[in-house]
C-alpha cells in the first residue's frame, strides 16, 4: 500500500459517545478493509490531538469521528473547533454520526464537521475508509451529507444492517461493551429517538452469535456480560408478544459461555422491560438465568391520558402489577418516569406523582427523567420539560426516602439547551 493510501481512524472516544463507537470500531477491525486502516481511541482532548498529530507525521490521511446524543452535540462541537484551531490548516477529514447527526444533519455540518453519517454507520463508514485507501474521494461516499456553498447535499443513507454480520465491540483493540442484541424498535414512543432512527420493527442477534461474542468477552478477561435492547422480552419477536422460548434459548447459550464465574445481567442497564411483559413465566425465567437483583420497567407517566398520547401502548394498571410481581420474585423495580412531556396538566402531574407513591409503596424505586424534545421524533418542536415547585418538593421527599433517583434536575437544563438549538424544519 503507497503512502497516500494509509489510512488512520481517530475516535473521539469519550463518553456517552463512545459506546456507538466501539460498535463502529468492531466493524472495522473485523473487515478486510479496515484491517489495514489504523485506530486510535483518545479519551480526552489532549490525547485526540497528540494522536492526529502523530498519524499525520507519520504519513497517514487522517479521520477523525464523533458520535453524540442531542444533549452532547455542544461538547463535540466545541472539540471539533479546538481541534481544527490547533492544528493550524494541517488537513483532517472530520465525520460525525449518531442519532442527533441524523435528525439535525444541517446542524451538524454548521458546526463544521465535513462529513455527516445518516442512518446507521457500519456500511458507510466502511465504504468512506475503502475510498479513501483507494485515493478516492470520500466526499462521494453514500450515506453521508456535506455542505456545498452552504447547502445540504445528501448521499442517501446508511441503512439497517444484519446484527451477524458486524461485532458488537471491538475485541481486538480490546473495547468491550455491552452486546447489541436488538436493533430497532416497533413501539414507536413518540418521545423515543430508537424507532425513528433504526426503523420501527425489531432485528435480532441470533442466539449463536450472541453466544460466541460472550465467549469472545468471556476469554477476554470480563466477567459479566450486558446487553442492549430497546425491550428485553421482545427478543426474538416481530410484534408486540413475547417469545419466552427464544428468550430462554439465547440465555441459557449465554449463561454456557460465561461459565461458572460469569455473571449474566438482563432487563437492567443499559435496556429495560416493558410492563405488559412482566409476568409470573417471564420473571421464573430471569430468575432461573440472570444475576441481576433489579429490573428497569418503563412506566413514563402516572396519567391514562398522557400514556395514549405518546403511545406508550399499556395502561396505569399495567405499571402497578409489573412492579408488584417484581418484588413477588425478589427483583427490585425500577420504574422509569418522564417529568414534563407534552400537553401535560396539572391533573396529569398529580396523576404521576400518584403512581410514584403507589410505586413506592410496593417496593419500587423511580427513576426520574427530564422531557427532552429530541430530535427526530414527533415531539421534536414541543416545548422542553419543566418541573414546578409544588411537584420538585414532592420529587425531593420521595428521593430523601430512598425512592426516587435520577438526574432530573440536570435533565431540565439540558432540554432547555436543546430546544434553544433547533433550527426551524425546512
Amino acid at each position: 500500500m503507497s503512502s497516500k493510501n494509509k489510512v488512520a481512524l481517530v475516535l473521539s472516544y469519550q463518553y456517552p459517545g463512545k459506546y456507538a463507537l466501539t460498535v463502529l470500531a468492531g466493524a472495522v477491525e473485523s473487515d478486510p478493509v479496515g484491517r489495514d486502516v489504523a485506530l486510535r481511541f483518545p479519551r480526552d482532548r489532549d490525547s485526540l490531538l497528540a494522536m492526529v498529530r502523530e498519524c499525520l507525521d507519520e504519513g497517514y490521511q487522517v479521520v477523525v469521528a464523533w458520535s453524540f446524543y442531542s444533549a452532547s452535540f455542544p461538547a463535540a462541537a466545541e472539540e471539533l473547533a479546538w481541534l481544527r484551531e490547533q492544528l493550524a490548516g494541517r488537513e483532517v477529514l472530520c465525520i460525525a454520526g449518531g442519532v442527533h447527526a441524523t435528525a439535525e444533519t444541517e446542524q451538524t455540518l454548521q458546526a463544521g464537521f465535513d462529513l455527516v453519517a445518516v442512518g446507521e454507520g457500519e456500511t458507510i463508514l466502511l465504504d468512506l475508509l475503502g475510498r479513501m485507501m483507494r485515493g478516492e474521494d470520500p466526499r462521494q461516499t453514500r450515506g453521508f451529507s456535506q455542505l456545498v456553498d452552504g447547502r445540504v447535499v445528501p448521499r442517501g443513507r446508511g441503512e439497517g444492517v444484519v446484527l451477524d454480520h458486524y461485532p458488537p465491540f471491538a475485541a481486538r483493540n480490546m473495547k468491550f461493551g455491552a452486546i447489541e442484541i436488538t436493533r430497532g424498535c416497533i413501539y414507536a414512543c413518540r418521545f423515543c429517538q430508537t424507532p425513528f432512527l433504526n426503523k420501527a420493527r425489531f432485528r435480532h442477534r441470533t442466539v449463536e452469535n450472541i453466544a460466541h461474542w460472550t465467549r469472545v468477552l468471556r476469554e477476554a478477561g470480563k466477567r459479566d456480560v450486558r446487553f442492549i435492547t430497546p425491550t428485553s422480552m421482545s427478543y426474538g419477536t416481530q410484534d408486540e408478544s413475547m417469545n419466552l422460548e427464544a428468550v430462554e434459548r439465547m440465555l441459557a447459550a449465554v449463561r454456557e459461555a460465561m461459565g461458572p464465574e460469569g455473571r449474566v445481567f438482563y432487563g437492567t442497564f443499559p435496556s429495560e422491560v416493558r410492563p405488559e411483559h412482566v409476568t409470573p413465566e417471564a420473571l421464573a425465567l430471569l430468575k432461573r438465568y440472570v444475576d441481576n437483583d433489579n429490573l428497569i420497567i418503563g412506566g413514563q407517566s402516572g396519567s391514562e391520558r398522557i400514556l395514549q398520547e405518546t403511545r406508550r401502548g399499556h395502561d396505569v394498571e399495567t405499571v402497578v402489577r409489573a412492579a408488584s410481581l417484581a418484588v413477588e420474585w425478589g427483583f427490585v423495580p425500577n420504574v422509569d418516569f418522564i417529568l414534563g412531556l407534552p400537553g401535560e396538566t396539572p391533573e396529569d402531574v398529580q396523576a404521576t406523582l400518584v403512581l410514584m407513591r403507589r410505586l413506592a409503596h410496593v417496593g419500587a424505586k423511580v427513576h426520574g427523567h427530564t422531557f427532552m424534545p429530541l430530535p427526530g421524533t414527533p415531539y421534536r418542536d414541543a416545548p422542553p420539560g419543566s418541573v414546578d415547585d409544588e411537584t420538585r418538593r414532592e420529587l425531593d421527599r420521595l428521593a430523601s426516602q430512598g425512592r426516587l433517583y435520577g438526574h432530573w434536575k440536570q435533565q431540565v437544563r439540558l432540554a432547555n439547551g436543546i430546544a434553544s438549538r433547533r433550527q426551524p424544519r425546512r
